[in-house]
């Protein structure tokens, strides 16, 4: 009899341990689409995660591409708030705009989004309020002209494939006229709803234009390969505003690490795993911007990179 109640005892004693476990902290990932930018925010994160204490026995990260479809990303949103997570990261601004309608309760740091209040994610960058919180990408689009104008003094037309449904591009777009209109540039759009229209939008350009400019545009980054085909093929420089993509075939691009932003990201994510409440922490844009160059696509662009451009480059892409 005391033998048994011995054995109850351990069992209760055992089970009561288990029970009180901590959990492991569970953050999910979501992305609109797969491409070398936004998967950098992601390791970013990560890495940030793993170096400030998370392991793998601590930890439970998961991650979701929306593969470019809107209606998809709403989907992952909803299905990541009813598994109920301590904070969904979402990169770029589709993914960050289904995770914001889905709920007002999970904490939601949103990245790799140019114009959060365009967006209408946030209403004030300094006391963002409710469960957001997040880094802004927001490209400085009137040094990308400078730039642009140094290999190509006499330009007067600058081609822009952008994916009209997508805010941060037009936001860009927009941002773009108003600086081109002090340098004398004018703007030529060539709208690209899907990856699969970006060829066939940079080809249009050809004979219209002195360069194309690549924004931070997810659809047109996507396709990236489509546009520095149609670069080669009609002898125009192509330009963009991710570094990624001049080891794509771009010409140049003054634009950010994105690793650095996922690390950016993953601070504020660890910072509201230590109790933090998202709507308290500032909105923050996004520190650093790298100048890499390419000089062999450039030679078959029919440019040359001008040496004041190579003295300052952070890298030069063999």
């Amino acid at each position: 009899m005391k033998l048994r109640n011995f054995l109850t005892a351990a069992v209760a004693a055992a089970t009561l341990s288990m029970s009180v476990q901590a959990e492991p902290v569970y953050v999910a990932t979501t992305a609109i689409v797969e491409h070398p930018a936004l998967d950098a925010v992601r390791d970013g994160i990560k890495d940030v995660l793993a170096e400030s204490g998370y392991s793998e026995q601590d930890l439970k990260f998961t991650y979701e591409s929306a593969q470019g479809n809107p209606a998809i990303a709403a989907q992952i949103a909803r299905k990541l708030v009813g598994d109920a997570p301590d904070v969904i990261v979402a990169i770029s601004t589709p993914s960050a705009q289904s995770a914001v309608s889905a709920t007002k309760d999970i904490p939601i740091v949103f990245s790799a989004v140019t114009d959060p209040l365009g967006a209408k994610l946030v209403s004030n960058y300094e006391a963002p309020g409710r469960n957001v919180t997040g880094l802004s990408d927001m490209s400085p689009v009137a040094q990308h002209l400078m730039l642009i104008q140094e290999f190509l003094p006499t330009m007067e037309k600058l081609g822009v494939p952008y994916n009209p449904g997508e805010p941060n591009a037009v936001a860009i777009v927009e941002m773009l006229k108003i600086e081109a209109l002090t340098l004398g540039i004018e703007i030529v759009e060539a709208p690209a709803p899907k990856s699969s229209d970006v060829m066939i939008a940079a080809q249009k350009l050809i004979g219209d234009v002195d360069a194309i400019y690549c924004p931070t545009d997810n659809t047109i980054l996507t396709a990236l390969e489509s546009v520095v085909k149609v670069g080669i093929d009609g002898r125009l420089p192509v330009f963009s505003a991710d570094t990624g993509s001049v080891e794509r075939g771009a010409v140049a691009a003054l634009g950010f690490n994105y690793g650095d932003i996922g690390r950016q990201t993953g601070e504020v994510v660890v910072r509201i795993l230590k109790g933090e409440a998202a709507g308290e922490i500032p909105v923050r844009v996004a520190n650093g911007s790298e100048l890499y160059v390419n000089p062999k696509m450039a030679a078959r662009m029919g440019v040359e990179i001008p040496a004041s451009v190579l003295a300052r480059a952070t890298k030069v892409v063999e």
